[in-house]
């Protein structure tokens, strides 16, 4: 059983200087687009996401209602509840119901993955190891993104404001490349969105709402079409 909470620290070291560079681009948005360095960080701390942060920040800035919000991060994040119940069995025994709920709280792709890929089971110092820094480096990226935003001149904010537009290409080309069915998932994502933006009667939709019917939209075709089967998975 893996319980070491150093092997644990070990392991989120890679995980957190990816965090710190992605939450730096967030840190700058937000604070570009007039919000506080202390609330970009206080989203960061207690939300953790990436995606579920960068659609929140346009939800808000959309001026969008909070059943707007609460749908789009329900659809977004949703997968973590499905990361979290898969995790779950493979938690040695002793990690009881209160140290779930504390280990639910920093469960992100990465971490599930490399929880995942340990061989037996993993206890609660591991997790809470594994988990730790990837925080540190989440919450710190985006403390240096906002504070930096607050102190370089307007031509450099926004130069590296182009960083979130190259973050999500290098996420998204990769598999899309790689996988037929993922480049089909995007193109229409993008046919979708295009669509939402200049057709007269989608464009008066709320950006909210947008999000998640492109994505409801995009993912459900993806899932009827190609599905994944149990032996291939």
């Amino acid at each position: 059983m893996q319980n070491n909470i150093k092997q644990g620290l070990k392991d989120g070291i890679p995980i957190a200087l990816g965090y710190f560079s992605v939450s730096f681009t967030f840190g700058m948005l937000a604070v570009n687009h007039g919000m506080k360095p202390f609330h970009a960080v206080l989203i960061s701390l207690l939300n953790l996401t990436s995606a579920g942060q960068f659609a929140g920040l346009n939800v808000i800035l959309a001026g969008s209602s909070l059943v707007e919000m609460a749908l789009t991060q329900l659809v977004i994040n949703m997968r973590y509840a499905l990361m979290s119940l898969s995790l779950s069995q493979k938690f040695a025994r002793s990690v009881h119901t209160g140290h779930r709920l504390a280990i639910a709280y920093g469960i992100t792709d990465e971490i599930f993955a490399v929880a995942s890929s340990k061989k037996g089971k993993v206890g609660q110092w591991y997790m809470y190891g594994l988990i730790f820094l990837p925080v540190v480096g989440w919450v710190s990226g985006t403390l240096g993104g906002a504070v930096a935003s607050t102190i370089m001149p307007e031509f450099i904010r926004s130069a590296l404001g182009v960083a979130l537009y190259g973050m999500f290409v290098a996420i998204v080309i990769p598999p899309a490349k790689k996988e037929k069915n993922v480049c089909i998932v995007v193109i229409t994502a993008l046919i979708l969105s295009t669509g939402f933006y200049y057709l007269p009667l989608l464009c008066k939709i709320s950006d909210g709402f947008k999000i998640i019917i492109c994505t409801l939209l995009a993912a459900g075709m993806g899932a009827v079409l190609f599905p994944i089967r149990e032996e291939e998975s």
